[in-house]
């Protein structure tokens, strides 16, 4: 919107940035769900004494769980939130006023 020769956007009535601001909650929640599924198996697997490890071809579980699970765990949800929350939204600013 132009008022005055100046730029102006209003944060609290153009509906893309509600969009964007729920998008940006999202992928902090996928953050702390990949922190929490590598913290637990990190540590809670790893912290019993090597002799102690089981192995999943030839890697501490704790490290296949963490790591590789977690990476599969992330990529499935990633897709899953892309196709199922978010939106595609226009930054033209003449197709949002129209």
């Amino acid at each position: 919107m132009r008022e005055n020769g100046k730029d102006e956007l209003n944060l609290h009535t153009d509906p893309r940035f509600k969009i964007a601001n729920r998008e940006a909650l999202i992928g902090v929640a996928l953050v702390v769900i990949n922190f929490v599924w590598w913290f637990g198996f990190a540590y809670g697997l790893g912290s019993a004494p090597v002799e102690e490890y089981t192995f999943i071809f030839g890697m501490p579980a704790w490290f296949v769980f963490s790591c590789i699970g977690g990476f599969l765990l992330m990529v499935a949800l990633v897709i899953f939130v892309l196709k199922v929350f978010f939106k595609d939204v226009s930054f033209d600013e003449e197709e949002h006023n129209s």
